[in-house]
Formats: structure tokens, C-alpha cells, sequence
């Protein structure tokens, strides 16, 4: 009997776990998407059509505290130039990687140069 029992408990766990999984991988697929769209939207916002963003705006510090009053963690200013960051750096949607997470975007958002972004891209395939 503890035979079937073990069979039984490895089956379930498997199921539990794959779904945990694809459960993850959509939230993540959500969080990039919604992460890349503010982005997009914060850029637009900054240049106006210009090639760079006028600097000494305040937008970041009142979007901040709107969003966090809404919306509790994560909209934080340091959170947002992050978010703003990530667009720049991965200007093309369709071209991200769901299978890498926030973290990662973040870590590869802080390079220096689209080489550097390339080359550690490869190295996490």
C-alpha cells in the first residue's frame, strides 16, 4: 500500500508543481508586459516627441506617490526609473524573453551598452 501512496503523492505533487509553474510564468509574462507599456508611457511623457527628456521635471516624484497611494509597493521613484529604464533598454515588445524575470530586466537595464546586454542575453540562454 505505501507504494501506491508514494505513486499517488509523487503524481499530485508533479501536477502541483507544473502548475505552480505556468501559474508563475503568467504572472511574469504580466508583470514584464504592464512593466514595458509604463515604460513606454513614461518616455513619451518625459520627450514629448523630442529625442531626450528635458531633466528637473518632477513627473517620477508625483507619479510615485499617486501610484503608491493606489497601488502600495513597488511604484516607488527608484522602482519607476527602473520601469523607465527597462523600455529604454528593450524598446521592442515582442522581443523580450518571458522566461526571464523582473529581476533579471533590472539587473540587464543597468548596462552600459546594448553589447553588454546582448552578450549576457546569450549567456542566460
Amino acid at each position: 500500500m505505501e507504494s501506491t501512496t508514494n505513486k499517488l503523492f509523487t503524481a499530485i505533487r508533479e501536477i502541483i508543481n507544473q502548475s505552480r509553474l505556468k501559474v508563475f510564468r503568467a504572472a511574469n509574462s504580466a508583470l514584464l508586459e504592464s512593466y514595458w507599456q509604463i515604460g513606454k508611457l513614461i518616455v513619451e511623457d518625459e520627450q514629448q516627441g523630442k529625442l531626450r527628456a528635458d531633466y528637473g521635471k518632477s513627473t517620477l516624484k508625483y507619479l510615485s506617490a499617486q501610484l503608491s497611494a493606489e497601488f502600495g509597493k513597488g511604484f516607488d521613484e527608484s522602482n519607476l526609473r527602473n520601469i523607465r529604464s527597462f523600455y529604454n533598454s528593450f524598446p521592442i515588445r515582442d522581443a523580450l524573453r518571458h522566461e526571464l524575470s523582473w529581476t533579471h530586466y533590472r539587473v540587464l537595464s543597468r548596462l552600459d551598452s546594448d553589447e553588454k546586454r546582448k552578450f549576457y542575453l546569450n549567456v542566460l540562454n
